[in-house]
């Protein structure tokens, strides 16, 4: 299979969703506030950025050179992988609107900031965690459309480290946020929709 429309497209989603999401964290870092990253607790503090980074890299040589990952490739249906490109975009649509309703609420750990606001707007109606959704499509996508297992297999631990942090993250803000919190946990799910709200 040709690599290269899958390649040229990722090229293309990689430009619009890393320095859109560099934009973000540069905006919400000019407070200048300092954020204890080691609440998130000692395994994913010790463990999450190292394999992000190792990913992203990966990825980067990927964008770079095919060639560069080429020892890692997957032996994947043309179907499959343009589906792939299609969850990548679902990922990064989902990501712009979900960075768009965070604004300076943005951090990249648990730990809320001093005028950190409780965020129900935009895609924040449906789920609690956005943010994971679109790097959970992206991750799979960029994955299947690369066609290659080294991605999957690292994203896999990314996401599996982001889902035991998301428990922490949670009882960070129901202190945070109190009754608030509560109530807004019983209209919405964490990753998936309800199909069915209290009244």
């Amino acid at each position: 299979m040709e690599d290269q429309p899958f390649h040229g497209i990722l090229i293309a989603i990689c430009a619009v969703i890393f320095p859109t999401l560099l934009y973000h964290r540069i905006q919400s870092q000019k407070t200048g506030e300092k954020l204890d990253r080691r609440q998130e607790g000692l395994l994913v503090f010790l463990t999450l950025r190292p394999i992000g980074g190792a990913l992203l890299a990966g990825l980067f040589l990927y964008l770079a050179d095919p060639r560069t990952m080429a020892w890692a490739t997957l032996v994947l249906p043309a179907p499959l992988r343009w589906a792939g490109i299609t969850l990548a975009l679902a990922g990064t649509t989902l990501l712009i609107a979900t960075l768009r309703s965070l604004g300076k609420n943005l951090t990249d750990t648990v730990v809320t900031r001093r005028e950190h606001t409780l965020v129900m707007r935009g895609p924040y109606r449906w789920v609690r965690h956005p943010f994971y959704v679109s790097v959970t499509l992206f991750l799979v996508g960029v994955s299947l459309a690369a066609a290659n297992w080294f991605f999957l297999l690292f994203g896999a631990v990314v996401l599996a480290l982001i889902g035991i942090r998301t428990r922490t993250e949670e009882a960070k803000l129901e202190e945070r946020f109190g009754e608030a919190y509560r109530a807004y946990k019983e209209t919405t799910g964490a990753f998936v929709p309800r199909l069915r709200r209290p009244r």
